[in-house]
């Protein structure tokens, strides 16, 4: 059982910058799809960001511009640079791993992820 676990998370003021990071311990060569959700206070769960082994990506249209996902395939690692953060962003950020699923579609679809972290924080106050 693979359990990835995130870092990075914190509270920031808007405009400020977080990097998130998730490690995958004991995951094997990635062939498939990454990526990060989160679920705000009182909302349902969304999808942020995936990218594949390929490095073809997508973004939540709320995020474009401003997020930037990436991985470091040599240890499995993904990453979420988050730039110009609002408050609307403020919530909890889980790695998604091992999607069996495209990236075209991957956003749309968390059920496609076979494995999950716990989360982290992020908070951004007005």
């Amino acid at each position: 059982q693979v359990q990835p676990v995130e870092s990075g998370g914190g509270s920031v003021q808007a405009g400020g910058s977080l990097r998130l990071s998730c490690a995958t311990p004991g995951y094997g060569p990635s062939t498939i799809t990454m990526g990060w959700f989160r679920r705000g206070p009182g909302k349902e769960r969304e999808g942020v960001a995936v990218i594949d082994t390929d490095d073809e990506t997508r973004y939540a249209d709320s995020v474009k511009g401003r997020f930037i996902v990436s991985q470091d395939k040599s240890t499995n690692s993904l990453f979420l640079q988050m730039n110009n953060l609002k408050p609307e962003d403020t919530g909890r950020y889980y790695c998604a791993a091992d999607g069996r699923i495209v990236v075209a579609v991957a956003l749309r679809h968390p059920e496609g992820f076979n494995y999950w972290g716990q989360g982290t924080e992020v908070t951004v106050s007005a």
